[in-house]
């Protein structure tokens, strides 16, 4: 296919690609069949949607899209055991990750027991001290004074410790949502939709949504009872920024699990998100984009350089001014990431490079960096070679302790999976998109040799340049804020549901200027009336800024995601610029 408007290499290095001949004809079909306006009706059909269903689909709802919890193996015997330990008021610890899906499941589950006058222990292990998943001395510790251990976002592969703390007479229920392995641990129940005897129908499920699934079970077991919970819909907006910041993928329950998260969310009524909102000085109702790049990093941040159960302490604060003072600290926290990042990112860079970016794996390991920082550097290089990227911090004994993210259609975390049933690595696992893996340092060159191996047999190695998918064409007098908000509908946007993007042929620019260190800010028009804001976030990293910056009157096709400026208390439309190319 021939690339769209004739754009081979971009500013930023991209070959445009447009809708296909078949999609374009979806496209008008579903525009004529139900009036919607043609950008929402090419949305819809790149999403796969047909005519009828477009109602539905453009405002899902937990009644139609939540699949019954049974579907997944074990989820009577975990909701049934929990249920009992309520009843019975037994001591109960909930072990978590140190990340925002961790965090918001121990959320989840503390509220919970909350609601019945129980207090559970919260347990996160240190990233550093302890690295990731139950581990022996904390499991038996914990099973010493609990006689239920809840396990969320992590466990399936914690044989060893999960044997330890039932020896001790605890009983263990992992709700996880990792790949699993061939076998399982001891657990009295491991639900996860990522089991390896699991249909992997519901594999797009983060930890926090197997945790609202389980309570859905729960609740179910209350009302044949007669017996009343929480309200469980109050608890969306925890499901919601999971779903969002562990980049699981917008389809299925999970669209309908933010879509109704977001509207808890607005509300206010958490005194931990409230606080860490107005930290991250979001004015605006919460949308997708700030959770993912405004909450998610700060409570994140606690697990990476900070005291790991910050985050979870924060979801679920009671006091306003303890969820200021626990706010304002993950802000802090989230600056010095920032800090630690810059350098890292800086010097993985300039090692990958050397290595060259068209290999099947992007790579890059140091002395002395940082495990919270190395999956974002990680995500970095993915980004920039288009290939999966590992990035590994060697610690002072040697260990190094890695992250990997990777590529559509490029299986990473199975590929660590086999890595460590190989013998290659202490250990290592994950999802599709996302790995972590211990490795000693005489085992690094090894363990990336292979693993590159593994991926080229996907087809990582083949890949190109990164291209730039385009939904169409509009024009500036086209974009208004109705518009806007009927694309939003179509959506959220994230993983596995990229926001439409789409192009301005043939524009000027009116105006250009600086906005702050790197950001660009502008304005396009037509020529005949037609006139749009631009922003180009990060601009000047890069080719884009200084081209556009000093533009001396030539004209460009310009491509972006629409969104809606609020400034001033005037809402205006604005196109987030991705992407730009001479005429």
């Amino acid at each position: 296919m021939s690339a769209f408007l004739d754009v081979e290499t971009s500013l930023t290095g991209r070959r445009w690609t447009g809708p296909s001949v078949e999609l374009a004809r979806a496209a008008e079909a579903l525009e004529q069949a139900t009036g919607l306006p043609a950008p929402v009706a090419a949305v819809l059909a790149r999403r796969g949607v047909p005519p009828e269903e477009a109602p539905a689909f453009l405002a899902p709802t937990l009644r139609d899209t939540l699949p019954d919890p049974q579907r997944l193996k074990d989820m009577g015997e975990a909701a049934a055991r929990v249920l009992a330990a309520m009843e019975a008021k037994e001591k109960v610890a909930v072990f978590a990750d140190y990340d925002v899906d961790g965090a918001t499941s121990a959320a989840l589950l503390i509220d919970w027991f909350r609601f019945f006058g129980q207090d559970p222990t919260l347990y996160i292990p240190d990233r550093i001290d302890e690295g990731y998943g139950p581990n022996v001395p904390a499991m038996e510790a914990l099973a010493e004074t609990h006689s239920l251990i809840v396990v969320v976002d992590a466990g399936t592969l914690s044989h060893e410790p999960i044997a330890a703390a039932t020896a001790k007479g605890s009983q263990v229920v992992v709700l996880d949502h990792h790949l699993g392995g061939e076998t399982l641990p001891p657990a009295l129940a491991l639900v996860n939709p990522n089991r390896q005897d699991e249909t992997g129908d519901l594999g797009y499920l983060c930890a926090a949504g197997v945790v609202f699934l389980m309570l859905v079970e729960i609740g179910r077991l209350l009302r044949a009872q007669g017996r009343k919970g929480p309200d469980l819909m109050s608890l969306l907006d925890l499901v919601a920024l999971a779903t969002v910041a562990d980049v699981a993928p917008l389809i299925g329950a999970n669209r309908a699990l933010v879509v109704q998260g977001l509207k808890v969310m607005a509300q206010r009524g958490r005194p931990g998100l409230v606080a860490l909102a107005d930290v991250a000085r979001m004015n605006t109702s919460p949308s997708p984009y700030h959770l993912g790049f405004l909450l998610g990093p700060r409570i994140n941040a606690g697990g990476r350089i900070g005291a790991a159960d910050l985050g979870a302490r924060l979801l679920t604060a009671t006091d306003p001014a303890e969820a200021q003072a626990l706010a304002l600290r993950l802000d802090q926290l989230n600056t010095e990431r920032r800090e630690i990042e810059a350098e890292v990112l800086a010097a993985a860079l300039k090692q990958a490079e050397a290595r060259g970016f068209d290999a099947p794996l992007v790579w890059a390991a140091g002395d002395g960096w940082h495990p919270g920082v190395v999956g974002i550097v990680a995500a970095r290089l993915k980004e920039a070679a288009n290939r999966p990227a590992v990035v590994i911090g060697i610690d002072a004994a040697g260990t190094g302790k890695g992250s990997g993210r990777s590529v559509t259609g490029i299986d990473l975390g199975a590929s660590v999976q086999k890595l460590a049933a190989e013998g290659l690595i202490q250990r290592g696992g994950g999802h599709r998109m996302a790995a972590g893996l211990t490795l000693a340092g005489d085992q690094l060159e090894p363990a990336m040799a292979r693993l590159g191996e593994l991926l080229a047999r996907q087809g990582a190695g083949t890949m190109g340049p990164r291209d730039l998918p385009l939904d169409g064409l509009l024009m500036p007098g086209a974009v208004t804020p109705e518009l806007i908000a009927r694309i939003e509908a179509a959506g959220p946007y994230g993983a596995g549901a990229p926001a439409p993007r789409f192009a301005f042929p043939d524009m000027a620019i009116s105006f250009a200027r600086p906005v702050g260190q790197a950001h660009l800010k502008l304005a396009i028009t037509d020529g005949m009336g037609g006139k749009l804001e631009a922003i180009a976030f990060n601009a000047f990293s890069g080719e884009l800024g200084p081209a556009l910056a000093n533009h001396a009157g030539a004209r460009f096709h310009f491509a972006g995601q629409l969104d809606l400026n609020h400034w001033n208390g005037r809402v205006t439309p604005q196109l987030r610029l991705s992407d730009a190319a001479p005429v």
